[in-house]
């Protein structure tokens, strides 16, 4: 069976464009008296993300305060619903985990 290229003029039509969603998560440790204590926390909320929901996560702001931390997640999907229900239910996985940090969250879809 042959192969077809991207640029074949036969290719399907049918594909459907890709979209990116981004969660953003802000979150506040008042009993934190250290940054060893927030990266353990952090790390723990990061590796679950990735190996729950299989998303690219990274902490972007505040690494050198022990109180406050900042982390993004990001996800590709071909569908809009499906993608905004992964962001929707990471975001309730963490407020769950830990309801007393939880200061702010946004969830961003680009087409």
């Amino acid at each position: 069976m042959p192969r077809r290229r991207a640029n074949d003029k036969h290719r399907a039509v049918d594909k459907q464009e890709p979209v990116i969603g981004l969660l953003t998560i802000e979150l506040h440790f008042p009993e934190f008296h250290s940054l060893k204590e927030k990266r353990m926390v952090v790390k723990a909320i990061k590796d679950r993300l990735r190996s729950r929901f299989n998303a690219a996560v990274a902490e972007i702001g505040y690494q050198d305060l022990w109180q406050r931390a900042l982390l993004a997640a990001v996800s590709i999907s071909g569908e809009r619903r499906v993608l905004e229900s992964l962001l929707e239910a990471m975001a309730r996985d963490v407020e769950q985990r830990h309801p007393p940090e939880w200061v702010q969250v946004a969830i961003e879809l680009i087409d």
